[in-house]
């Protein structure tokens, strides 16, 4: 009967398991790498999944042992020898062992075989990313919430706070590294393949906390240079009348007092800088999908969505005028 009872509640034990990790497949999940260094993070992820598991069969072994076992079996686990050994020596040996094996895969990065990585510094911010792209001629590029990589290319990337302690997280391309007020911690970025993954802030920052996410875009190298390219121009002009009101709507709200959109006398450096935002995957570092529907909403109740942020709502615009505003941000791509 004891046999069955604990052969019932280890399969138990082992279905949740099995059930909690088959759900951790997604944006957010260590197991789920598409970068050389994820992937060391995530053989380091199953060690500790997989040992955790057995540590704690045996636990559960030993613990029925002590209660339910002869009386020969007992007096072994009660020995001085035994407690050393699985209380002291056993833990101390598995803990160094991880210890110096963590250490050397988060520690490590991606490799690299280009000439030099690009250059980035990313920013953290009341909730959101400030991305500032360093060029070897001319000034530094400007966008938020959203970090644009060249496949196959590594990216060092300094981080830096502007307030609180946060932490830069891109499960599926490297480990954190939290963003410290006074301090540049610096991690390096690098893709297997293109496509779009999920970032977030890893550490309690404040109420928005949750509502602090960003994305990675990994492009191929020739539609990075493209890309990265436009990125530098100033803002595509307006050119219906939906746009040519929003943009004066926008500029005499005040909007350029806190953002900036290049090309126009907007300079504002509080707030995101808007020149591309209309190619941004999302608004409100990760939080809405970046569509004409989304900037309204933000725009008229962004306190709502985002509670604590440092813009202000314009609930007292006209529909209207919110949807031609909506219409020149969409416009600047």
């Amino acid at each position: 009967m004891i046999t069955r009872v604990r052969l019932a509640f280890n399969s138990c034990i082992l279905a949740i398991t099995c059930a909690t990790l088959g759900g951790c497949r997604d944006a957010h999940s260590v197991l789920a790498p598409r970068s050389d260094h994820a992937e060391q993070i995530e053989i380091l992820a199953w060690i500790l999944f997989i040992g955790g598991t057995m540590i704690l069969l045996i636990v559960i072994a030993i613990a029925t042992a002590a209660l339910l076992g002869p009386i020969r079996i007992r007096r072994v686990l009660q020995s001085e020898a035994f407690v050393l050994l699985s209380g002291l020596a056993f833990p101390i040996i598995v803990l160094t062992c991880l210890l110096a094996y963590g250490t050397a895969v988060t520690g490590a990065g991606p490799s690299s075989n280009d000439s030099g990585p690009l250059e980035v510094t990313v920013i953290g911010e009341r909730w959101w990313w400030r991305v500032i792209y360093h060029q070897k001629e001319g000034g530094p590029i400007e966008a938020a919430n959203e970090l644009r990589i060249p496949t196959g290319r590594s990216v060092k990337v300094a981080l830096k706070s502007a307030d609180v302690i946060h932490s830069f997280w891109v499960p599926a391309l490297a480990g954190k590294v939290d963003t410290i007020p006074g301090r540049t911690n610096f991690i390096t970025l690098s893709a297997n393949s293109p496509g779009v993954f999920r970032g977030l802030c890893a550490e309690y920052c404040g109420g928005a906390h949750a509502l602090m996410g960003f994305h990675v875009v990994s492009l191929d190298p020739d539609d990075f240079n493209k890309w990265f390219a436009r990125e530098r121009s100033e803002a595509q002009l307006a050119s219906t009348p939906s746009q040519l009101r929003g943009q004066n709507l926008f500029l005499s709200k005040g909007c350029g007092a806190c953002h900036t959109v290049r090309g126009t006398r907007a300079g504002g450096t509080i707030g995101p800088d808007l020149t591309h935002i209309g190619s941004r995957q999302s608004i409100a570092a990760a939080t809405l999908a970046n569509n004409p529907g989304s900037l309204v909403n933000w725009i008229r109740d962004n306190q709502h969505i985002k509670p604590g942020n440092l813009m202000l709502n314009f609930e007292s615009l006209a529909t209207h005028e919110l949807n031609d505003i909506a219409s020149y941000l969409e416009n600047l791509e």
